[in-house]
């Protein structure tokens, strides 16, 4: 049963700008996160804990998880590669960490330099570092299955190794897993199929997130295809920035003011303030200004009498 009300999680502090080549100033970075969480983006990924020598673009990362904590309502994903990227991450206080497992080893091992034993090795131990926390001091702990739809290194992954990875996460302790089309290879049946499989194997409670990518055009026709599936939760980037550095060809994210819109169109309820989320790009075009930005919506504005949900 598709629900009333969605939750739109910005990741184009993180997707977005690890694939941009300028590094966006941290002040400005700041800005646009304010920006953000006042049109009414209640989740934000807002940078990731690797190594400031291979994303130079993350560098500031620490700072920028603090400075989010303060403000009131919104809740702080990042994403982290291994047990130290975890641990920065706590002692920063994000509410949410995601670890990514790519199902294609060798994308895994290009990106975190892990195997897939090594990489539930680093779940296991992430896991029992949360578990050590009080109660109330535990962030969210999301495995993600990323390259799920194909791999522009291996392919189609088969979906026997899929769902295994989905299971060894859960089993490491994982509280949840996501479904990631990283490279843009899925489409509305895939989407279907996969998250049906996914659900079948480790419970429907276990996988509410997508995160999908418009590397060919079927980003918004794919979220659709998720929402009709029961899906709640929906990464998304704002003008279409982001794709991963160590998947050839794999390019931006789902436009965040477009997904916006579709919903409100249908009379899903986001919470976002869409005159305002389009105004925020004002802010990231002044800090990357060498970016192009995407997304039909900014471009057509609203329709006349518009009405959100």
């Amino acid at each position: 049963m598709s629900a009333s009300t969605v939750l739109i999680s910005e990741v184009g502090p993180r997707d977005g700008l690890q694939n941009c080549k300028s590094i966006m100033p941290t002040e400005l970075k700041k800005q646009w996160i304010s920006e953000l969480a006042a049109c009414g983006i209640r989740e934000i990924e807002v940078g990731s804990f690797v190594s400031p020598k291979l994303l130079p673009q993350m560098a500031d990362t620490g700072e920028i998880t603090r400075y989010s904590k303060t403000i009131k309502g919104l809740e702080v994903a990042v994403l982290v590669p291994n047990l130290k990227g975890a641990q920065l991450a706590i002692d920063s206080g994000a509410d949410k960490i995601t670890l990514p497992m790519s199902v294609s080893e060798t994308h895994s091992i290009r990106n975190i330099r892990r195997t897939h034993d090594q990489l539930i090795d680093e779940a296991k131990a992430i896991s029992e570092l949360i578990q050590s926390l009080p109660e109330n001091e535990r962030p969210h702990f999301e495995g993600s299955l990323s390259t799920a739809f194909g791999c522009t290194l291996e392919g189609q992954i088969a979906e026997t190794t899929i769902l295994k990875c989905a299971e060894r996460l859960m089993a490491a302790g994982c509280d949840e897993v996501g479904v990631s089309d990283t490279t843009g290879y899925g489409d509305p049946n895939s989407v279907k199929r996969l998250i049906r499989a996914v659900r079948a194997t480790i419970g429907a409670d276990k996988l509410t997130g997508v995160h999908l990518h418009n590397t060919r055009g079927l980003g918004l026709a794919n979220a659709l295809a998720a929402y009709d599936e029961g899906i709640v939760t929906f990464d998304s980037s704002l003008g279409g920035l982001g794709g991963c550095p160590t998947a050839p060809g794999a390019s931006g994210n789902i436009v965040t003011e477009d997904l916006v819109f579709m919903f409100e169109s249908m009379g899903v309820k986001t919470g976002i303030d869409l005159d305002a989320l389009m105004k925020t790009r004002e802010t990231l075009q002044n800090g990357l200004p060498d970016e192009e930005l995407y997304g039909f919506t900014p471009l057509a504005g609203l329709p006349l009498g518009f009405k959100k949900a």
